[in-house]
């Protein structure tokens, strides 16, 4: 039974149970092996056809987008001030703190799974500073011994890592939370409920790992209380929302290694 089957639907940081996901069915040659399979015919005319409607979008989207800029600046009013229902939504972001409405509490939300679903998390030190940020201070004990729970010696060194939280020399850790969206489930001017769907990367690069980096999707539902600033009272999460993979080839070990030194993760998701 994989982390993913045990974890879904369970309360993360107070009941024995973590967010991070392990590898399925990386045995073999990890980074060198990893190959997809080839596609079937059914899946190349699919690819075809999507190719196809994307091309027909994209003459159809620069028409549109030349019949604007004939209108001059802003285009008027009317269908270009419309957003689609996947375009990203919300003013700017606020310099301290999160604003006390609705977007606010989104915002709270997604950053707080990046924090709570980051490597620091693996320290036990920095795991309590986080703790002592984000939880309301009702919950912090609970959550803080969940979370010790969770990041158990036996865990880390199951995962590859040492009591520290350190990856063995010659690889680097990669454990990144990377917010696709957010929903308000409920909403008050003392409490609300976020559900924020992630992408997951997990994993060790490096010759020798026998976890490489791979993606994972979930929900996150966090649960946050006002209390002088969005805090979090509890967090549960279930695997998916999940795309289909594309047919990106498999970056190897040294690939893969380079982008997570090179590429910083963000900290402010909304």
């Amino acid at each position: 039974m994989s982390l993913d089957d045990r974890h879904d639907d369970d309360l993360y940081g107070g009941t024995g149970q973590t967010r991070t996901r392990l590898p399925e069915g990386s045995g073999g040659d990890v980074y060198g092996g990893a190959r997809r399979p080839g596609r079937s015919s059914s899946r190349s005319l699919v690819t075809v056809v999507g190719v196809v409607v994307l091309l027909i979008a994209a003459i159809a989207f620069a028409n549109r987008g030349d019949e604007g800029a004939s209108g001059g600046e802003g285009g008027g009013s009317g269908s270009a001030a419309k957003s689609s229902p996947t375009a990203p939504t919300g003013t700017k972001p606020v310099d301290s703190g999160f604003a006390h409405d609705e977007q606010g509490a989104q915002s709270a939300a997604a950053n707080y799974a990046v924090r709570l679903g980051g490597d620091g998390m693996f320290n036990a030190a920095e795991r309590r500073r986080i703790i002592q940020d984000l939880a309301d201070a009702s919950s912090r004990d609970r959550l803080q011994s969940g979370f010790d729970a969770d990041y158990s010696e036996s865990f880390l060194k199951s995962v590859g890592l040492d009591a520290d939280g350190q990856a063995p020399a010659g690889t680097t850790f990669v454990n990144r939370t990377l917010p696709a969206g957010t929903k308000t489930t409920s909403y008050t001017s003392s409490g609300a409920t976020i559900e924020v769907w992630c992408n997951g990367l997990f994993g060790l690069t490096g010759e020798t790992s026998k976890n490489p980096v791979t993606t994972s999707w979930f929900t996150v539902t966090m649960k946050l209380n006002w209390n002088d600033g969005w805090k979090v009272l509890e967090t549960r999460q279930k695997t998916g929302p999940t795309p289909v993979n594309g047919d990106n080839p498999v970056s190897g070990s040294d690939e893969i290694g380079d982008a997570v030194k090179d590429f910083g993760g963000f900290t402010y998701a909304r």
